[in-house]
């Protein structure tokens, strides 16, 4: 468990105790609560929405005058359902409004559609029937879904033609309703921009009274919200997005109550696209609601379509046949195959160390001599220096150890201020500072004042006056620079988690575990990782902790997808 965890969870269950003993609870019932206010507490901020309690202890609970129950929730800091799965109450109401916002929109009457868009899709989506030999089409299937319905719930894979299917399903809305007011959004600003630029990049074949309507911004979630210093949202049920379509992208990284919050501020009449891939690491926070939604059942069962076929990869080849096995959990298959060594665009580096090996390290190092060459053939070309530094990346599985981000992190660091010393050299700096021209950072924080949102990478490189800024890839500029001295909390970032890869891609990924198997090395955390890279992956991990986290799902403890399949 995490160490912030445990004092949480005791202060809370020590509330519930006071409280208990205000209403005059026996003890046999005071003991109860505290048990049952520890446990859901440790579980929610382990990234559960709820957890499941003892029958009976059920009538003690509910006697206590402190929990209620789904038809009597009152102002009860606890709420136990029939199932037995006992929430916070934020929790409870969370998930019970988005369960309501989806059916209202899964369950809304269709419009029918109409010609001229039918025509737009027969010929958006020709191309396929010859690939498909009469085999249905998913891609054609959800853009009709997207005319008719107001939810559509696309997952698939890197590579499966999710982005391709939603230019030409947004076309075909456009034809139908020209004056469609669509709304692009992700939950971070990396996958707005790659968002943004493969809508750019696939909308270039569309007629031009289509492609000329498309929108030509994407936002973050939070910032189509309209996100307060407070943390409060301009938008929300009370003061709906004037919108009349919502497309999120990455939604497999969208939590809980930002769900809610998102949804509950979409007019009943707009369409809801939402993409994602239900194989990818939940939420950093509570629920994995992209994962669940995905499931074909109840009244979401005819707003699901799942997108197997990638055309990125060939099945049966590299990064595509390596996340095949993991999403499958063929743990055994995999390993087989990596031993094998065939395919050259995947390379299993046996570590099994506590550290890293010399091979894992000469390996890191070669990495990113593309990238310090650019450095040193051109300081200001920023847009070749950003491709070399997006064309590998190492990725873990935590922060601390030897394994780790931070350890990484550190020896990249020492090694570029090595081969960029001569670089250095001409950019004088403060003693003992850490910047220094190359050095990448991740924003940790969001800063709405300097539009900079947690999980942004930006580079240290000099500016025209020969000053050092860091500069973040920017769709209007091109660049902007911003002084060190105004950047919010970050790190560098050589080295970053998992998480924190969510929603970005690169060229070739190199992937450090620790050396040992661990509740967070999962099933969904390697299936991440390895389909961040478009060509090659680089897996640094001993057999033992490869099978284990194959062998390992992630569970998100929720009742969201009880309350889909029941009556509402």
């Amino acid at each position: 468990m995490n160490d912030a965890v445990q004092p949480l969870a005791q202060g809370f269950s020590h509330h519930m105790i006071r409280w208990a003993a205000r209403r005059g609870c026996d003890e046999s019932t005071i003991r109860a609560l505290h048990a049952a206010a520890t446990q859901v507490a440790r579980a929610t901020a382990e990234g559960h929405v709820c957890v499941s309690i003892d029958a009976q202890l059920r009538p003690c609970l509910l006697s206590s005058g402190l929990v209620g129950t789904p038809d009597a929730p009152g102002a009860m800091p606890l709420i136990l359902d029939a199932g037995g799965r006992l929430y916070l109450h934020r929790y409870f109401d969370d998930e019970r409004r988005l369960a309501l916002r989806l059916v209202h929109a899964a369950t809304a009457p269709g419009v029918p559609a109409g010609t001229a868009a039918s025509a737009m899709l027969d010929e958006l989506f020709a191309a396929n029937e010859s690939r498909l030999a009469g085999a249905a089409d998913q891609q054609k299937l959800a853009a009709q879904l997207a005319l008719e319905k107001r939810l559509v719930i696309i997952s698939g894979g890197p590579g499966t033609g999710k982005t391709s299917t939603v230019v030409n399903l947004l076309a075909g809305l456009l034809t139908q309703y020209p004056a469609f007011r669509i709304a692009l959004a992700a939950p971070t600003g990396k996958a707005r921009a790659r968002l943004l630029e493969a809508i750019r990049r696939r909308a270039a074949g569309l007629p031009e009274n289509i492609r000329s309507r498309l929108p030509d911004d994407a936002s973050t979630i939070h910032r189509l919200l309209g996100v307060r210093p407070d943390g409060s949202f301009t938008h929300h049920a009370g003061n709906l997005l004037a919108i009349d379509a919502l497309v999120v992208d990455e939604a497999s990284m969208v939590d809980l109550a930002l769900a809610r919050r998102l949804l509950e501020a979409v007019p009943d009449h707009a369409r809801i696209i939402l993409l994602g891939d239900k194989d990818q690491l939940a939420s950093v926070e509570s629920g994995a609601v992209f994962a669940e939604i995905s499931f074909r059942q109840g009244a979401l069962h005819d707003a699901v379509v799942w997108f197997i076929d990638n055309y990125r990869f060939a099945a049966d080849s590299g990064p595509g046949r390596l996340a095949a096995d993991i999403s499958r959990a063929r743990a055994e298959s995999a390993l087989e195959w990596l031993r094998r060594g065939e395919e050259p665009s995947v390379t299993w580096l046996n570590d099994a160390g506590r550290g890293l090996a010399p091979d894992s390290i000469q390996y890191l190092a070669a990495g990113f001599e593309p990238y310090f060459d650019a450095l040193k053939r051109s300081p200001l070309d920023r847009t070749g220096i950003s491709a070399a530094f997006s064309a590998f990346r190492v990725l873990c599985a935590m922060r601390d150890g030897v394994r780790g981000v931070d350890r990484i992190n550190e020896l990249v660091d020492a090694r570029a201020q090595e081969k960029l010393a001569s670089l250095i050299e001409q950019y004088p700096r403060a003693p003992a500072s850490p910047w220094y021209p190359g050095r990448p950072v991740l924003v940790m924080s969001n800063d709405y004042v300097l539009n900079l949102m947690n999980g942004d990478i930006g580079i240290t490189l000099p500016d025209e006056n020969g000053d050092l800024k860091v500069f973040f890839a920017d769709d209007a500029s091109g660049f902007r620079a911003i002084a060190p001295s105004r950047m919010p909390s970050h790190d560098t970032a050589y080295a970053t988690t998992v998480h924190k890869a969510q929603g970005s891609e690169f060229d070739e990924v190199m992937l450090v575990l620790p050396d040992k198997p661990g509740p967070l090395v999962s099933r969904e955390l390697l299936y991440t990782a390895v389909t961040r890279a478009r060509r090659r992956v680089t897996l640094c991990a001993g057999d033992v902790v490869i099978r284990a986290a194959i062998d390992m799902p992630t569970r998100r403890f929720s009742g969201l997808r009880a309350r889909l399949a029941a009556p509402l």
